[in-house]
């Protein structure tokens, strides 16, 4: 199964659309979740003409995005348990709020967003996968989204490019 995994569109305010190469693998994803901070329902409809979409609440988006989405999600996919979660709080890094956040369960993975920073890492077992921001890289040197790959394994890797135009 193929899962395009994204956070931070921040649109429109970042961005007009979708960027090309993002749009490209949404072409043949069997799903999308995206980590929160979408801004408007608008993205939601973008994606969803695509595939099935799955999300989380940040903290900027909309009332429609609030009701329709919660703070927090576990999805079983395959054998896996994969959790949600956008990663803002008062207290801890943005990593720790989002381990925090899932103490309670039994996650294989956590994947949140808020920082724009891309992060993939083993924590206490738990694959962490921060895909980055397709819009909106702040200091990053490149925009990012996030791959997950679920069959007998889970796998994930971030695709990077340069320009969110072409």
């Amino acid at each position: 199964m193929k899962i395009i995994v994204i956070s931070d569109t921040h649109m429109p305010k970042k961005a007009k659309k979708l960027p090309a190469r993002l749009v490209e693998d949404l072409q043949n994803t069997d799903l999308i979740i995206h980590a929160g901070d979408w801004q408007t329902m608008d993205v939601y409809e973008e994606l969803a003409q695509y595939a099935k979409v799955e999300g989380v609440t940040g903290n900027v988006d909309d009332l429609e995005i609030q009701q329709r989405f919660g703070e927090k999600l576990i999805l079983p996919i395959g054998n896996y348990k994969i959790g949600v979660f956008h990663g803002h709080g008062q207290k801890l890094t943005t990593e720790k709020r989002a381990l925090a956040a899932f103490k309670e369960d039994v996650v294989d993975c956590i994947i949140f967003g808020h920082s724009h920073i891309p992060v993939l890492k083993k924590v206490n077992d738990i694959l962490l996968f921060n895909p980055g921001s397709a819009t909106d890289k702040r200091r990053q040197a490149n925009f990012s989204y996030g791959l997950l790959r679920i069959g007998k394994t889970l796998a994930a890797e971030h695709i990077f490019y340069a320009d969110k135009h072409h």
